[in-house]
């Protein structure tokens, strides 16, 4: 953590470059976060960074990230649903690809973490937990979002509860649903440069005539920039099927939008 220009030259000193450079509250979807290479004017960077403190961390090479959605009730009980492999477009959440192309084994420690990770918190609720998978196959815990996530919106067409029932099923006391995948599945994120214009909605006719993938939208009125608007869940036969629709019907809507 750091909180000045100077304790930021001593820690990129200690841990090197590439470094990233995140701001220590409200960053998301890429916001928040700058990458330092060593050959930046340290001083100017924490000026435009706007915040009285920071986090620094080292650059981490990975191959893939992974989520885990993880539910935790007030009893103990936990329960893991299957990972997700996540890929980003302009830094925002693009695509979730579930079960996530890695080995079984891959897959069951991940879980086994994310279980781990609600345990040692005393976590109450549905949680989101994510990992970098290394060239070596290790995982690395990289980041926790403690309330549904963007990566579990696959669970609302895919799984037999959905992380939203499950976040309320755990406030109001009762057991927790099961987490299991009921088909493979892809989530495609809407955004808002899928929109021909910021009140002009895309015309969805080729995502309804897919036969097997799920609309829905979150009532936001205007498409501004890359605004997250919605998403859509393609199911399949297996991963490669669904995200091979998906991609196509990514790829249409942004030659229509702008």
């Amino acid at each position: 953590v750091v909180a000045s220009a100077d304790e930021l030259a001593k820690a990129l000193a200690e841990i090197g470059t590439p470094a990233v450079l995140k701001t220590a509250a409200f960053g998301y979807d890429g916001k928040g976060q700058q990458k330092l290479t060593g050959e930046e004017d340290l001083a100017e960077v924490w000026a435009n960074f706007g915040t009285d403190r920071a986090v620094l961390e080292a650059f981490i090479p990975f191959e893939r990230e992974l989520s885990v959605m993880v539910a935790r009730s007030a009893d103990g009980s936990v329960v893991a649903y299957d990972p997700a492999e996540n890929r980003h477009r302009h830094h925002i959440l693009d695509v979730s690809i579930v079960p996530a192309r890695v080995s079984a084994a891959v897959l069951a420690e991940a879980k086994v973490i994310a279980c781990q990770v609600a345990d040692a918190l005393d976590y109450h609720g549905i949680m989101g937990v994510e990992f970098f998978y290394l060239p070596d196959g290790s995982l690395l815990v990289n980041e926790m979002a403690p309330r549904p996530h963007n990566s579990g919106h696959h669970t609302l067409d895919a799984c037999a509860t959905s992380q939203f029932e499950q976040q309320v099923r755990i406030v109001c006391g009762l057991p927790g649903g099961s987490p299991k995948l009921l088909s493979p599945v892809v989530m495609l994120n809407l955004l808002g440069d899928m929109w021909p214009d910021e009140l002009e909605a895309p015309d969805w006719t080729p995502l309804f005539a897919d036969g097997s993938a799920f609309l829905h939208l979150y009532g936001k009125r205007r498409a501004v920039g890359r605004r997250k608007m919605g998403h859509a869940n393609f199911l399949g036969s297996d991963v490669e099927d669904a995200l091979k629709r998906a991609e196509a019907i990514k790829a249409e809507l942004l030659r229509s939008g702008r």
